[in-house]
């Protein structure tokens, strides 16, 4: 059938993804379709003979005394008021509406056997009557899909390549219930270029069951793809402001993630939901439903926790909830730690799963009495130092002594005497306010065979804001014997160290 004459059929003017997008959410708002199936014969002067080779040219030749039935293919549209649970005879067909008709000669075990939809479709009609043809009315726009559909259930091969064909295609196998070709599709649209606009469109594909197991690989595909390209939020700014909340669940869910913190997580998830969700209401729906799973609350500063506590863009019982688990997580046992990350890390929700950060975590005791004094642990691992040759460097999250925020930071630099690469290590102190004071620190370090920390360094700084102090080489050995596969520094692949401040 035909579709009103302000709209065009959906595959017409589709020269690339996003033109086939735009005509799918247009037939999707505009026009409510459904398939209709006449299971009479469809009346003499509606059935016009086509100049199109017969379907059972192929495998279905020898079939054909068994099982050869007549398929008249016409086309129809709904206004959108009929009952869909109608009875199909009930329904008066509008002859003015059709296009043209069709009439295939198909072998109905051929279809039956790759389609739920055409086996029930064959075995219902048939049961009940001796005729030999069945009518099934569809829109204009999918003939050609549902044709090469047809094919592909004789063939297993498609002659289409282009990304929208192959859609539309996709759409019919999902509609006619043809599980081997939207796979067949999927693997093909997987093999096909990827771009920022294919893969939103491919996370939004409809969610019925078997669309969603027959695309998996493609979507898994399109999450790997929007994670990598936008993996530096800050880089791609305006870009993912700009993104659906299927893309940035996609990026959020990466654990290669290059941001400075959870902190930042935390912040930027609660900017795109202020500017994608105006409303309060909406606002909190999303994020409470479907953004905080993506935001790894064990893994934010005591600080910010309190602030989640009172942001109105998070219902207040979730907000609790968030927080409860998350200071929990922090006060457990490191085994216990390792364990929850384990168990989660071959699932979708990965929150006790640590991201590579920018700014590494930092673990830290604080003392008020006698004396303000903290104790800061930062752990490497063995990559992250082998990275960092020739110049590079690492730093700690902030952590807070007297109201002041200090990091710690490793660098791999120039011994001034030796000549020779080594590893340094640092003590500054955020760039606020333009307090000074004193500050004993004491950096150690776990070494092997006895695994107990070892003083290394001592010193005695007055700090002002923005300055640093520390040691260019911690071990006093060159780069190629601290990062040794015999290294004494490293401990199951990982370096401890410590640093102890006193004010």
């Amino acid at each position: 059938m035909g579709v009103p004459s302000e709209c065009h059929p959906d595959g017409e003017d589709c020269t690339g993804i996003s033109d086939w997008d735009h005509h799918r959410k247009r037939r999707r708002e505009d026009i409510k379709k459904e398939i209709v199936l006449d299971l009479s014969l469809c009346p003499e002067e509606q059935i016009l003979n086509d100049s199109q080779p017969d379907m059972d040219d192929g495998a279905g030749c020898e079939n054909q005394d068994a099982g050869a039935e007549a398929v008249a293919m016409a086309e129809e549209i709904h206004s959108g008021d009929e009952d869909e649970n109608s009875n199909e005879s009930s329904w008066s067909m509008d002859c003015s509406t059709v296009l043209r008709v069709k009439t295939l000669h198909i072998s109905s075990p051929i279809l039956a056997a790759k389609s739920p939809f055409f086996y029930k479709l064959f075995s219902n009609g048939m049961r009940e009557s001796e005729q030999r043809h069945v009518t099934l009315r569809i829109n204009a726009s999918e003939e050609d899909a549902l044709l090469e559909l047809l094919n592909f259930m004789y063939s297993n091969t498609l002659s289409v390549t282009t990304a929208p064909a192959l859609l539309d295609v996709l759409m019919a196998a999902d509609k006619f219930e043809v599980a081997s070709c939207m796979r067949y599709c999927s693997w093909l649209l997987h093999n096909l270029p990827m771009t920022p606009e294919s893969a939103l469109l491919y996370l939004d594909l409809p969610s019925s069951v078997l669309m969603g197991e027959a695309v998996q690989p493609l979507t898994d595909a399109a999450k790997q793809y929007l994670a990598a390209r936008y993996k530096d939020v800050t880089k791609f700014q305006e870009e993912v402001m700009a993104l659906p909340l299927a893309g940035i669940q996609a990026i959020l869910a990466s654990d290669d993630l290059q941001i400075a913190s959870e902190d930042a997580v935390y912040d930027f998830v609660l900017k795109w939901a202020r500017a994608q969700y105006p409303k309060l209401e909406d606002r909190r729906e999303v994020l409470g439903s479907h953004l905080a799973q993506y935001i790894r609350f064990p893994y934010m500063t005591c600080r910010k926790l309190k602030k989640v506590l009172t942001c109105n863009d998070f219902d207040q019982d979730v907000a609790s909830k968030l927080v409860l688990e998350a200071l929990f997580y922090k006060a457990d046992a490191p085994y216990r730690q390792r364990s929850l990350a384990a168990e989660e890390s071959a699932t979708s929700n990965r929150r006790f799963v640590e991201r590579a950060y920018k700014y590494r975590p930092v673990k830290v005791v604080e003392f008020e009495l006698p004396r303000q004094q903290c104790v800061v642990y930062l752990d490497l691992k063995r990559e992250e130092c082998v990275n960092l040759f020739p110049s590079g460097r690492v730093y700690s999250q902030a952590f807070h002594l007297g109201g002041q925020g200090f990091f710690l930071s490793a660098h791999c630099n120039m011994d001034q005497q030796s000549s020779f690469h080594c590893l340094g290590l640092f003590l500054g102190m955020q760039e606020k306010g333009s307090t000074s004071f004193t500050v004993d620190y004491e950096f150690a370090a776990r070494l092997k065979p006895t695994e107990e920390f070892v003083c290394k360094y001592k010193g005695n700084y007055t700090f002002t804001g923005g300055k640093a102090v520390g040691y260019r080489n911690l071990f006093a050995v060159p780069w190629t014997s601290f990062v040794a596969e015999d290294s004494i520094y490293f401990i199951n692949g990982i370096l401890h160290l410590r640093a102890e401040l006193t004010i």
